[in-house]
């Protein structure tokens, strides 16, 4: 049987603890590393070019609706194929799909192709790849991971996007700034390569649930939803997933708008932007992988949701750029402490057979929620002040969640929640003895 071949399910458990799970993961994480850097680069570089040449809040909302709305859309199907396939060999197809599509607009602008359209479309083509891509990503996670140690792995992860959340502008600022648009479009196709290349050598077992599938891909699509909605946990931390990408992600996504406005369009001004938020994920990604480890996923969930709420409010209320900045490494804090138990609560409460499909309306929630909120706020920003709309944005936050958390479905929820926590704890506790 080689490393990529069908193992049973009962040995799918035996296969967290191998001698080599830490070799795996580290090398997953390290391909998934350096792709994401690329494609970081050019996120910002896009955006910032759309801010700076457009000025307008409805440009914003396309860029918005055009990197996020096609993920949300191809993600159902994604999660499907995830859970249909091996999970390395859909992220590879994905990720070198994506690069070409990447080396294409760069020749085309080299040609001096420029209309925002040819970008928005490159854009969304770049988002329908990354539909496949995620949900297979985090999929994968609990595969190569024992149950005991997936807070502590998806806080590394964390801690490692925030780390390129860090370097990524600052990247993309001097790449900006000295040579233009183009040469990031090089660079991702050049990190991408690299990341396909080590993912490569990793060793990711295709469950014997996929070997032994005889159902339709229809039929496969039908079960992911009746399981989701019939999944008191999932449902309602996808409930709460959409409150915050909506009312507090999206309205984020005009803070550069804000920036441009009040205080100047200077490349480096975006960029100290972006520089304090990641400073504040990078933190906080290191204290969920230690200090935090251990804490109640519930618990952080719903400080961070109300934290979210409250630093959306403060930003708005924001006197100078300074303090706005202040506000965006706080609300870069909450991010970790969010979806680092989130991603841990769906892996822990999800069948191996059914997390492709699970995370698939992760990101279905996450891409479709976000170009909402933005069809919303980005036209508003051309109307009111982007400070009030941040202000609308955070109360509205508070009250919906308040809601969600006092109704009986969202206390059973969260009740749940803490019982399979408890539960993994002990299991695990028992296998350490």
């Amino acid at each position: 049987m080689d490393d990529n071949g069908p193992i049973s399910e009962a040995s799918d458990s035996a296969a967290l603890s191998h001698p080599h799970w830490k070799r795996n993961i580290t090398l997953f994480l390290s391909g998934q590393t350096v792709s994401m850097f690329g494609s970081m680069i050019v996120q910002y570089v896009v955006m910032w070019w759309v801010t700076f040449e457009t000025q307008s809040g409805l440009s914003v909302a396309l860029y918005a609706v055009a990197a996020f709305m096609p993920q949300g859309i191809v993600s159902i199907f994604g999660g499907v194929l995830a859970d249909r396939m091996n999970r390395k060999v859909l992220i590879m197809i994905a990720d070198g799909t994506i690069a070409l599509v990447t080396l294409g607009l760069a020749i085309l602008m080299l040609n001096g192709v420029t209309d925002l359209w040819i970008l928005l479309l490159a854009v969304a083509a770049r988002s329908v790849g990354a539909g496949f891509q995620q949900p297979a990503v985090q999929a994968v996670i609990p595969q190569l991971v024992p149950e005991s140690q997936l807070l502590r792995i998806n806080g590394v992860f964390q801690t490692i996007q925030s780390a390129m959340m860090l370097l990524a502008p600052a990247a993309a600022g001097a790449i900006y700034g000295i040579f233009g648009l183009v040469p990031a479009f090089f660079i991702d196709v050049v990190t991408a390569v690299i990341g396909i290349g080590i993912l490569a050598v990793v060793t990711v077992p295709t469950l014997t649930a996929i070997n032994e599938k005889t159902s339709s891909y229809r039929a496969d699509l039908v079960e992911g939803a009746r399981y989701i909605w019939g999944h008191a946990v999932v449902r309602w931390l996808l409930v709460v997933f959409a409150i915050i990408f909506t009312l507090t992600v999206a309205p984020s996504f005009v803070t550069p708008l804000m920036v441009a406005r009040s205080f100047g369009t200077e490349v480096w001004m975006l960029t100290v932007l972006e520089i304090s938020f990641s400073v504040g994920m990078l933190l906080s990604g290191v204290l969920v992988s230690t200090v935090l480890a251990k804490r109640s996923r519930i618990g952080l969930i719903l400080f961070s949701t109300f934290g979210f709420a409250l630093v959306t409010i403060a930003l708005g209320l924001s006197p100078n750029l300074w303090v706005f900045y202040g506000f965006m490494f706080a609300f870069g804090l909450l991010v970790p402490l969010f979806s680092a138990p989130f991603m841990t609560l769906v892996q822990e409460t999800v069948e191996p057979e059914m997390q492709g499909r699970a995370f698939s309306y992760v990101g279905i929630v996450m891409a479709l929620a976000t170009p909402i909120g933005m069809v919303i706020f980005g036209p508003m920003a051309d109307v009111i002040s982007v400070q009030l709309l941040l202000i609308i944005g955070g109360v509205a936050t508070i009250l919906v969640m308040l809601i969600a958390i006092s109704v009986p479905s969202g206390r059973a929820a969260m009740a749940a929640g803490r019982a399979a926590q408890a539960a993994s704890e002990e299991s695990a506790s028992s296998i350490e003895a």
